[in-house]
């Protein structure tokens, strides 16, 4: 294990104190690791900005039980190194009593087994690869996996446009994406929909102009692209550039403004999955979506969304647990409390359903919930009704 000291010295300290404690009560000390700068703080601030909104409004309604909640935020960039460094920091050095994040499968990969080797809980709500809950049972997430999304996606898109037969691309270094392949190559052979060619990436590639050119020559009816938002932005205004209009089907990736800053029309007739929609009147929904647009100036998406349940999920099982002295044991309490938390939040109505052991070895909890399907329309996402 890297020493404590030299590690320290290399994090910044970020922590966000939302209110005082009223006397003889507590601060409720909760990490949030997102990825705040690089290419997935498209993710991870939304994510931080919807945490801390429901922390607020918490803590506003008195907290919990009459504990505030105090968010010890940090940024672990989207790297894996990171992810665990901040990971030990949260743990062993601000003692919080569990963390929220990282934003990347990669990073949950790298990091979960830290945070379940400690027995502190990490829950993650932008991790959607599978795979992420076998880490242990200490791993939760309230991000809807892929393998309950894309089947939806691909049988909606199927449906719309009478599809025959697909292309596939997809970035082949990266656990959410390679993840999102093995979904859709599955989702694909159970629809009966035939592969006219499959093509890679890498991290960081920005010409895709080979492997698209390839795809037009097998005349696909669709492009099923498990791809993060920047590439996927790109693969479609590259697409287009070559002549090629078939309409694409992405996967979570796709669920991020970035699509549009880059494509802007170009995606239009696209397929997405998401666990979310801002066209949901139900009141704790558009309540969510008024009170982000005041505090942050902007639109909410998914994530901001994913990221504002999440803290309430927590808080709901920090309600019915007595808060002590003894830090480990309040751990215990919160990770055995929250599988029983049900909520009616901005994404609808959410419960845990336990991960499936594996070798023997207890899992973590996954999100039990539907999906919405959109349909991309004048650069912006549409409810998708079926017509």
């Amino acid at each position: 294990m890297t020493p404590m000291k030299p590690l320290l010295k290399s994090l910044a300290i970020a922590t966000v104190i939302l209110a005082a404690a009223p006397a003889g009560a507590a601060n409720l000390r909760i990490g949030i690791a997102e990825a705040l700068s690089g290419g997935a703080a498209q993710y991870g601030t939304p994510i931080r900005n919807g945490m801390q909104l429901a922390a607020e409004e918490i803590n506003a309604k008195g907290g919990v039980n009459g504990n505030q909640l105090q968010l010890v935020i940090e940024d672990e960039q989207g790297k894996k190194e990171e992810a665990i460094n901040v990971f030990k920091k949260l743990i062993f050095q601000d003692k919080v009593l569990m963390i929220f994040g990282p934003t990347l499968s990669n990073s949950m990969f790298a990091a979960g087994p830290v945070a379940n080797a400690s027995k502190v809980v990490a829950f993650g709500t932008s991790n959607t690869a599978n795979g992420i809950t076998d880490i242990g049972p200490w791993i939760f997430r309230n991000s809807v996996m892929e393998s309950d999304v894309l089947p939806v996606t691909v049988a909606s898109a199927v449906k719309h446009y009478g599809i025959k037969k697909v292309a596939v691309i997809y970035g082949n270094d990266d656990a959410f994406t390679k993840s999102g392949y093995d979904v859709f190559k599955a989702v694909l052979a159970e629809q009966k929909i035939p592969v006219t060619t499959t093509e890679t990436y890498v991290k960081g590639d920005v010409d895709f102009k080979a492997q698209l050119t390839k795809i037009k020559g097998g005349e696909p009816d669709a492009i099923v692209c498990s791809c993060l938002a920047e590439e996927a932005a790109n693969i479609i205004l590259q697409a287009r550039s070559l002549g090629l209009r078939a309409p694409f089907i992405g996967g979570n990736g796709f669920n991020s403004p970035k699509l549009f800053d880059i494509s802007k029309l170009a995606g239009d007739g696209t397929f997405v999955g998401s666990p979310w929609s801002n066209a949901n009147p139900a009141p704790v929904n558009q309540n969510f979506v008024a009170a982000y647009k005041k505090k942050f100036g902007a639109e909410p998406n998914q994530f901001a969304a994913q990221g504002y349940d999440a803290m309430y999920t927590a808080a709901t099982a920090l309600k019915s647990i007595k808060i002590t002295d003894d830090l480990a044991a309040d751990r215990q309490a919160l990770r055995d409390a929250l599988p029983k938390v049900t909520l009616n939040g901005a994404t609808g109505p959410f419960k845990f359903r336990p991960a499936a052991p594996k070798a023997g070895k207890p899992g973590g909890f996954d999100a039990d919930q539907k999906p919405f399907i959109y349909i991309i329309k004048g650069g912006k996402f549409t409810l998708y009704t079926g017509k």
